[in-house]
């Protein structure tokens, strides 16, 4: 990914309160990165941290309480019903849990057609279209007409990338994509991922608590420790040379590399 690309996505001082007893439980506390197009930005810590938080309010799936979010120059927060609307096309996200991501009603079918019908595009007739994004992401056409129950973790997960990708987004949250699968699963869907972005010039914020999957799969990191983001930078150089005690131990806790190499 070139050093001088654009930038796509800011997040400024972003900061989430919640109540709690009588008060406000501050969750996402002045957190501000930027993802270059093309590139794989790391957020990383671990549970409770903030990071999914932050993903949600990137996306405006849950608003934040101050700060502000820009997408390719857009003020994402002064933006109108419309031209969120419009924006959503180009953003989506692949959830944690593959199991809980697929509504166990709807055939895979109508789950990648779901999608087009949201945006006013009806697809569902049109099997070929639907055949070619399963072949995308490593599944046969026999899967349309099957339910998720009828799959593996795996292959669930890949069901859920290939709704992802259905409206030809650019920008892809991932949180925590392989967390809920094996090792040897896992490393299948990563490298899918790689092979997705580099196919389509795709921008990723991959969501983690595994510094060695984040070493693999990212250019950039930004590290959440309570809310906030301790240290940020090039991946390979945080990883070499942290700075922040946590980040250290995040790294001594998990110093095995995963073979996820293809």
């Amino acid at each position: 990914m070139p050093m001088d690309a654009a930038v796509l996505v800011e997040a400024l001082g972003l900061v989430k309160e919640y109540p709690r007893g009588g008060g406000v439980a501050r969750v996402v506390d002045d957190v501000s990165f930027s993802i270059r197009r093309g590139e794989t930005m790391g957020l990383v810590g671990e549970s409770g941290s903030g990071k999914s938080t932050v993903a949600r309010m990137l996306l405006r799936l849950i608003e934040p309480t101050g700060g502000a979010i820009r997408y390719d120059g857009v003020d994402l927060l002064a933006a109108s019903s419309s031209e969120v609307r419009t924006l959503r096309r180009r953003m989506q996200i692949v959830f944690q849990d593959p199991y809980a991501a697929l509504n166990p009603r709807m055939k895979v079918r109508q789950i990648l057609a779901e999608p087009f019908a949201i945006h006013g595009e009806q697809v569902s007739g049109d099997r070929g279209r639907l055949e070619a994004m399963l072949h995308e992401v490593g599944l046969d056409a026999s899967a349309l007409e099957r339910y998720p129950h009828e799959f593996s973790g795996g292959q669930r997960q890949r069901i859920n990338i290939a709704r992802a990708l259905a409206l030809r987004p650019e920008f892809l949250v991932l949180d925590e994509p392989v967390s809920a699968l094996d090792v040897s699963v896992g490393a299948q869907v990563v490298n899918l991922l790689r092979e997705l972005q580099r196919k389509y010039g795709l921008t990723y914020l991959f969501i983690s608590h595994s510094m060695p999957l984040i070493r693999y799969l990212c250019d950039r990191v930004a590290v959440m420790r309570r809310g906030q983001v301790v240290e940020h930078g090039d991946c390979e150089q945080v990883c070499e040379a942290p700075r922040h005690e946590y980040t250290r131990g995040l790294i001594a806790a998990t110093p095995e590399m995963p073979h996820f190499a293809q």
